[in-house]
């Protein structure tokens, strides 16, 4: 004798819910969104669920399995049928569109992905945050040895990296090769850096030390592009430089250009150092175009 099973003809919402794999709660909602038909209530007030249901409740369930939103699941049901209870075939361009933007978006989750295990690979590689900047300045960098950067280098990379994007930052990374390898330019970064500090409110923009400290710090970068050119990193950009625009796909644009992310990042810098930064900034741009005019000047 062989045990005889016969299937209820209609089920409650928990059995229906267990059945689907999903919950009574899942349920509810696809009733009150319109995915799905709320079945007829049998005399006790409770929902019964008979075979169609099921059925609509289990692709309902491997389209949410897929990455199918709610949303998107009534445009591909389109309901199957329009009002007048023929196919809808004309819902298949619509279904073609869901598909479309879920695969693009499935696209861009997974590239997110490889970004992100990318990232941890270069943390896990490196041991330092200078795993989480991007992998065009992890990969000049990481050739120093443990502890040459400090953690105000990979501060300015990251805002670099923000403003500018990796170009600017990989570009930026020469500066810090440099200081990372020549104590004595370090020691005179160190010391120019606590003298613009000092230019607190306390200190007038006219005041001579600014513009004392302005030339002092126009020298300086002359001779940290001396250390740069010297030591072959001029090359090594201009590869970067190289490589970067040959990989360009035309979707690199960042979500504020630089000119506005500037404004956003706050320095608490007085009108002294203020000065101080712009003086500096514009004698090296007149030492640079002294020592390398223009073709016909």
């Amino acid at each position: 004798m062989y045990p005889s099973l016969t299937p209820p003809r209609q089920v409650k919402i928990g059995d229906a819910a267990a059945f689907a794999g999903t919950t009574p709660r899942a349920i509810r909602h696809y009733h009150a969104i319109g995915l799905l038909p709320e079945p007829e209530r049998g005399g006790d007030g409770r929902r019964r669920y008979g075979y169609d249901d099921m059925i609509r409740l289990l692709w309902i369930r491997r389209m949410a399995d897929a990455g199918i939103s709610l949303d998107d699941m009534r445009a591909a049901f389109g309901e199957a049928r329009d009002e007048s209870g023929d196919d809808a075939s004309d819902q298949a361009p619509g279904i073609e569109s869901v598909l479309g933007r879920l695969e693009a978006s499935l696209a861009a989750q997974e590239a997110a992905v490889r970004r992100r295990r990318a990232a941890v690979q270069r943390l896990r590689a490196v041991g330092s945050p200078l795993g989480l900047l991007s992998e065009l300045v992890t990969d000049r960098l990481s050739p120093l040895p443990p502890g040459a950067l400090r953690p105000s280098d990979l501060d300015a990379l990251l805002v670099t990296e923000r403003i500018c994007g990796p170009l600017g930052a990989a570009i930026q990374a020469s500066a810090f090769i440099v200081l990372a390898t020549h104590p004595d330019l370090r020691a005179e970064d160190d010391r120019l850096e606590a003298a613009e500090a000092a230019l607190d409110d306390g200190v007038a923009p006219d005041d001579p030390r600014v513009e004392e400290l302005a030339v002092q710090r126009c020298a300086h970068q002359l001779s940290l592009d001396q250390a740069i050119e010297a030591a072959g990193l001029e090359a090594a950009e201009a590869k970067i430089l190289e490589t970067y625009d040959a990989g360009l796909t035309g979707e690199e644009g960042r979500e504020m250009s630089a000119a506005t992310a500037v404004t956003k990042m706050p320095y608490d810098f007085s009108p002294a150092r203020m000065r101080c930064l712009e003086l500096a900034g514009r004698l090296f741009g007149e030492a640079l175009a002294d020592a390398h005019p223009a073709d016909g000047s």
